[in-house]
């Protein structure tokens, strides 16, 4: 299983969102093709309500937390409460990536 299905996977099952969107931006940096070591979260969920962020980004650290110790490098995380995606409708784009000659 590729780590973007495990990645929605464990997300899906653990904090059954809304709203899952998770985008392997592997190819934006200098890894080798078909790497899958960067990733973005966009995640819609009832239990974010009312939690500050660093809570929110909390709880998906701990359904990943195998994964973040040895196999991914960068996890950008945009977590939403209902009200506050059907508000903005959309997370930002991704800075361009600065580092490894690229």
């Amino acid at each position: 299983m590729s780590m973007q299905a495990v990645i929605e996977e464990k997300l899906s099952q653990q904090i059954h969102p809304a709203h899952l969107q998770v985008i392997n931006e592997s190819d934006n940096h200098n890894v080798p093709p078909g790497s899958e070591s960067h990733f973005k979260v966009v995640i819609v969920a009832d239990s974010f309500d009312g939690k500050p962020l660093i809570a929110r980004h909390r709880m998906i650290n701990e359904v990943l937390a195998e994964e973040l110790q040895n196999k991914i490098h960068a996890l950008a995380l945009h977590t939403y409460a209902p009200d506050e995606w059907q508000e903005t409708g959309q997370a930002p784009d991704s800075p361009p990536c600065h580092g490894g000659g690229k």
